[in-house]
């Protein structure tokens, strides 16, 4: 099967060699595959949780990949059926990077979180591609202590999609809003900043009206500082 744009683009961005790559909800196994072809780790890791969706990866591994015929250790591949939050990663020592990608925003903090807090010993990277809620993807990742190793911006289908490359060693600041990753001299990145402010800016209209709950008058500050975090990125935000 085809690999998409946003698959492809995950896969450009993985130049330097691991020891285990963990493709998580691994949509028919397609990165991990491309992965797996080029040899970019020693392990390659298949992990989602439906059965039905696993049997198949593993066919179609077994068919391409038999492991009786890999000729190389650097092109082992493992297919996991179980909850990615319980990953049994390897040895601290080893380079590892998990890919979680497709999901939502809520459930990619979830993964992340319980991932790191199983192995606090651990040096990871991960690369994040949630198709929700990215600013509270940013601002979780933040508070675990994660740095920033590479981000993009594109467009699949109509969609915009950001790719975070993480790591719990890294040094550089995550911006919740993104930093390295904009050009707005590019049509598309503008597209993608007016778009998210109108979003956001929806959102306020129903606070319009005096709250009385605590829990919402936090939720209306919140949207606000989501607001004007996207209008200090640049000039393009008089909507």
């Amino acid at each position: 099967m085809k690999i998409s744009q946003r698959l492809q683009h995950i896969n450009t961005l993985i130049n330097a060699h691991y020891d285990h790559i963990w493709d998580c909800c691994c949509d028919h196994g397609l990165l991990g595959a491309a992965l797996l072809k080029r040899k970019a780790a020693s392990n390659i890791h298949f992990v989602d949780v439906v059965p039905s969706l696993m049997l198949e990866v593993e066919q179609k591994l077994q068919y391409f990949y038999p492991k009786s015929a890999i000729d190389s250790p650097s092109s082992q591949w493992q297919v996991h059926c179980l909850d990615v939050a319980k990953l049994a990663l390897a040895d601290k020592e080893q380079r590892q990077l998990i890919i979680i990608a497709g999901v939502g925003g809520e459930l990619t903090i979830e993964l992340v979180q319980q991932i790191i807090a199983r192995h606090p010993e651990h040096t990871l990277e991960f690369i994040l591609c949630p198709v929700h809620h990215i600013y509270k993807v940013r601002t979780a990742m933040q508070q675990l202590g994660l740095g920033l190793v590479d981000e993009h911006l594109m467009q699949e289908n109509k969609r915009f999609y950001e790719i975070l490359h993480l790591s719990t060693s890294s040094q550089i600041p995550l911006s919740p809003v993104g930093s390295s990753m904009w050009d707005l001299n590019r049509e598309l990145d503008q597209r993608y900043l007016r778009n998210t402010l109108k979003h956001y800016q929806r959102i306020a209209q129903g606070f319009s009206k005096p709250q009385v709950s605590v829990e919402l008058q936090s939720e209306r500050a919140f949207i606000d500082t989501v607001i004007a975090d996207y209008q200090a990125l640049s000039p393009y935000t008089s909507i």
